[in-house]
């Protein structure tokens, strides 16, 4: 495996980050942050933009002033007079290094930059192609090809909220695009490495780099792990090509191996390349096949030594899924015979695979070097409170503890209930007892959990004081049970709490 790091030029026709800061001196000047476009477009127009619905835009940026300029070249790709634009940028150094082009009094915009507001409140800005920040590929200008580089979107910003931030020394974003997660790394971590297929999305993510303020990444061109080769990182993202499609016509979509195997292939040798501790986070689909649990499926791809946490987020079914991406590369626009030509050969590849439908979701791994790894895997459709990055660490933190206690080293330690925790007793009006009592999570995964009454009577009394042994006492005291029969049985519904979230340890 060869290590080769991005050419000092950008592809022709891309603009070079050596004046950025200027540049991002003057967005900021104007006010061409998230919080101005805001302001200046109004709450239903800025919602409709993010829907690639521009009138309302257009129509709330009819003004003379720089924001409205800057609005109407990058984020809506209109023509805008040149000396407008000289009074919102700094002399014609966008245009020299190809931010813009001119014809005649007339601008454009060469490449898309949009304001992205960071975790902490930082005005940050991601550079992708014209076309490409909002709606898809296809979805916001009719154009798909295969160097394509796209910005923004919700699996992008997905990915951002899932990632474990820990401070770290390395960081490899994996298939980079435009960025945003080398971005979001550079916060966190003293070294991040890039890599992307295509030479456009390294330049892109040098570009959003340099105009977010942040530290220069180590940019490597190649497929996988080839940039890489044996090194190794403390946290590993990707949101990778997953589309599960008959060849790789889009690069920046299509995975190109085969069924699932790009996100199998990433996954597996993700362990190989963790630090001790570390994390590897992926977006991926997965395929269904006939006469094969999905979740066992998944369990195959955990490399050894790591703990892993799947989540299934939705399932479609092979024409909904094939639809999603006919129209995601505009192939519904062609005429009727060209798309039901490319709509067979999609469902001729799930058919030769045994495929009947295809799930999306998270991975996550954790090098823990056990010989008895946790591994979850699980479907949760539900709604989950973003950013989840805290819950995801905790989660792994959980089973480790879990991993290390025996039933009486569990009975010995104390417990808090988590935050946000309520209870919710369920059963007929006027009933003297609850048919059942439901712990519910109003943070993180949202999960909700039934459990019986010595269950909600323990949950309720762990505030870190007791011993879970002398809460059980205590119960099995006022509950009329043997005490020594409670402490057999109760250690596993302790362990599901705990699992879940819904009780914490207390150190010692």
């Amino acid at each position: 495996m060869s290590t080769t790091s991005v050419p000092a030029n950008p592809p022709a026709g891309l603009p070079v980050p050596d004046r950025a800061a200027r540049l991002r001196d003057a967005l900021l000047a104007a006010d061409f942050t998230a919080d101005g476009l805001l302001d200046l477009l109004g709450a239903p127009a800025y919602a409709a933009l993010a829907r690639s619905e521009t009138v309302p835009a257009l129509r709330a940026t009819r003004g003379d002033t720089p924001l409205d300029t800057l609005v109407r070249l990058f984020l809506l790709q209109q023509p805008v007079a040149y000396e407008r634009v000289r009074a919102a940028l700094p002399g014609d150094e966008a245009l020299e290094d190809g931010w813009l082009t001119r014809a005649g009094e007339e601008v454009r915009a060469a490449v898309d930059v949009r304001p992205y507001g960071g975790p902490e409140g930082q005005d940050w800005f991601i550079v992708s192609d014209l076309g490409c920040a909002v709606g898809g590929a296809g979805g916001a200008s009719g154009r798909a090809d295969t160097a394509m580089v796209l910005g923004v979107g919700g699996a992008s910003t997905t990915l951002a909220g899932l990632t474990v931030r820990t401070p770290v020394a390395s960081a490899l974003d994996l298939g980079t695009g435009s960025g945003i997660q080398a971005l979001h790394a550079a916060q966190h971590a003293t070294r991040v490495t890039a890599t992307d297929l295509n030479p456009r999305a390294l330049a892109f993510t040098r570009l959003t780099l340099a105009l977010s303020g942040a530290p220069e990444a180590d940019l490597r061109e190649g497929s996988l792990y080839d940039p890489v080769g044996a090194e190794t990182f403390d946290l590993i993202v990707s949101n990778p090509p997953f589309v599960i499609s008959p060849g790789a016509r889009l690069t920046y979509r299509d995975g190109g191996m085969g069924g699932d195997d790009l996100c199998r292939t990433l996954v597996q040798q993700a362990g190989a390349r963790l630090n001790d501790g570390g994390y590897a986070q992926f977006l991926a689909n997965w395929q269904h096949v006939d006469g094969e649990e999905w979740q066992e499926r998944l369990r195959s791809w955990v490399p050894r030594g790591c703990d892993a946490w799947i989540v299934q987020r939705e399932v479609q079914d092979v024409t909904q899924y094939a639809e999603l991406w006919l129209r995601d590369a505009g192939d519904h626009r062609t005429g009727p015979e060209a798309y039901a030509e490319r709509y067979e050969a999609w469902l001729d590849e799930f058919e030769a695979r045994g495929t009947r439908a295809i799930g999306f979701g998270w991975i996550t791994l954790r090098k823990s070097g056990s010989e008895q790894p946790s591994v979850t895997v699980e479907e949760w459709p539900h709604p989950v409170e973003q950013p989840l990055g805290e819950t995801i660490r905790a989660h792994f933190d959980r089973q480790e503890y879990l991993r290390t206690r025996d039933d009486a080293a569990l009975l010995a330690d104390r417990f808090r209930l988590a935050d946000e925790v309520v209870q919710e007793q369920v059963g007929l009006p006027g009933a003297e007892d609850p048919e059942h009592v439901v712990l519910r999570q109003n943070r993180g995964m949202r999960r909700a959990t039934t459990v019986d009454t010595v269950g909600a009577g323990f949950a309720g009394v762990c505030d870190g004081q007791l011993d879970a042994g002398r809460i059980l006492d205590a119960i099995a005291q006022l509950i009329g049970e043997d005490p020594v029969q409670l402490r057999d049985r109760t250690p596993e519904s302790i362990r599901m709490l705990v699992g879940q979230g819904f009780l914490e340890p207390v150190g010692k």
